[in-house]
């Protein structure tokens, strides 16, 4: 895989959750990206209109990724300009509880690398019925 700026910026992104650096990965944003992870309604975003701005994005970091051990698994990754599609699952323990979201992870950028819009495919139901006590 060529080190693309978006490449690049996924890769720092998932570094960043999972080493819990909340100032690490908010510096990857542009000040009005957009993150939807999940897409749609869900917990996280109950009017499913996304998490626009970094006080936005702030507010998803510390109810998302802060209480949950995260783990990226990628099968398959499509570079296409500015954007990258990854295709797989990522493992989240969170609660006392191990949960897979299997979908499509996509990241955008802008000229100056910084992300533009981080967004997952992926069905909450399904999800939800991943979960398994740890």
């Amino acid at each position: 895989m060529t080190a693309s700026a978006v490449h690049l910026a996924g890769e720092r992104s998932r570094a960043a959750a999972t080493a819990h650096d909340k100032e690490a990965w908010l510096a990857l944003f542009d000040d009005d990206a957009i993150v939807e992870d999940p897409i749609g309604p869900s917990h996280f975003d109950p009017e499913g209109r996304g998490h626009r701005g970094l006080d936005a994005i702030s507010r998803f970091y510390d109810m998302a990724i802060a209480p949950s051990a995260l783990t990226f698994h990628f099968e398959k990754t499509y570079q296409c300009g500015d954007e990258e599609a990854n295709v797989g699952h990522i493992v989240i323990e969170t609660a006392g509880y191990r949960v897979v979201a299997e979908g499509v992870f996509t990241y955008r950028v802008n000229d100056a690398g910084k992300l533009t819009a981080l967004r997952a495919y992926w069905e909450v139901d399904r999800a939800t019925a991943s979960a398994r006590k740890i």
